[in-house]
């Protein structure tokens, strides 16, 4: 679980609510201190039990640089509404969302960053070919289902939900474990919020894709062979989700750019924001250079 280390909304941030053809999505809005973007706009997509808050420490300098840059809750999480049948969170429909975001967003081209699960449902609206990204960045992500310590805890939260209902596990298992580490009040209390607003059908369902998602990188490659797209794979030197070798052998068979971010895990954005804003904008102005 992605534990923001701050809830206040930097200079320049604020919350809003994107409207598509698929329906509203809660998200944060970033746009550069000018207010005039010179640069194409970047769409952040967050992980299994996240939020658009993981994204908060990067907004203000990603902005900084010149962008309009959203980051947003799939739906059913915390503040964006879903519905209540968890087939309906399929990577596929997620993917469907995150085209609609796309077209809200413009005609601009649009840097796109899934992180983690958001990174295999990003991937669903990449390979769709009816958008085309100005970039892509899989943060923190990998190339099929999650396995590991993290596979297990998500396997666990997916089988219990049914019976014992997201209260009482947030009870007997999460907060516990928050307040032992040290997690402040405050962010333990919006972490509450956010996972009793989080549908529980969703992350049924997003666990089960999360779980069983095969590997689609050879499709990934050679679709950014033949439209050019580039493609990071930006990862925590620590990473505990997918692990940095699988991560790195990702990017190999995608001709990918890799960073590895120093002292982080699996959410960079989180741990290392002044690096991971750093590597995205570098990445960016790049892939804007290339486009013309």
């Amino acid at each position: 679980m992605s534990t923001p280390r701050f809830l206040n909304l930097p200079t320049g941030v604020r919350r809003t609510t994107l409207e598509t053809s698929r329906g509203p999505f809660a998200a944060l809005e970033a746009l550069p201190g000018s207010g005039v973007s010179e640069r194409c706009p970047a769409l952040l997509v967050p992980g299994f039990t996240g939020s658009k808050e993981d994204f908060l420490a990067v907004l203000q300098p990603l902005a900084a640089s010149g962008r309009r840059v959203v980051a947003i809750d799939m739906r059913g999480q915390y503040e964006t509404a879903g519905p209540g049948d968890p087939a309906e969170y399929g990577r596929s429909s997620l993917g469907e969302d995150v085209t609609a975001l796309l077209d809200a967003l413009g005609t601009d081209p649009v840097h796109v960053v899934g992180h983690s699960f958001g990174g295999l449902v990003t991937r669903e609206s990449v390979l769709c070919d009816r958008i085309r990204p100005a970039s892509y960045t899989l943060m923190g992500s990998g190339p099929a289902a999650i396995s590991g310590p993290t596979g297990t805890r998500a396997a666990a939260l997916r089988d219990a939900l049914p019976e014992l209902g997201m209260p009482t596990i947030w009870e007997i298992s999460m907060e516990p474990e928050l307040i032992a580490r040290g997690v402040p009040l405050e962010i333990v209390a919006f972490l509450k919020r956010r996972m009793l607003g989080t549908s529980e059908a969703g992350l049924v369902g997003m666990a089960g894709e999360l779980l069983t998602a095969p590997d689609r990188t050879d499709e990934l490659a050679k679709h950014c062979a033949d439209t050019g797209l580039r493609t990071l794979v930006l990862y925590g030197e620590d990473d505990d989700a997918w692990p940095p070798e699988t991560q790195s052998a990702m990017a190999e068979r995608l001709g990918a750019d890799r960073v590895v971010i120093p002292s982080a895990a699996h959410s960079p954005a989180v741990e290392a924001p002044e690096t991971t804003a750093g590597a995205l904008i570098d990445f960016w102005n790049q892939a804007e250079r290339a486009l013309g």
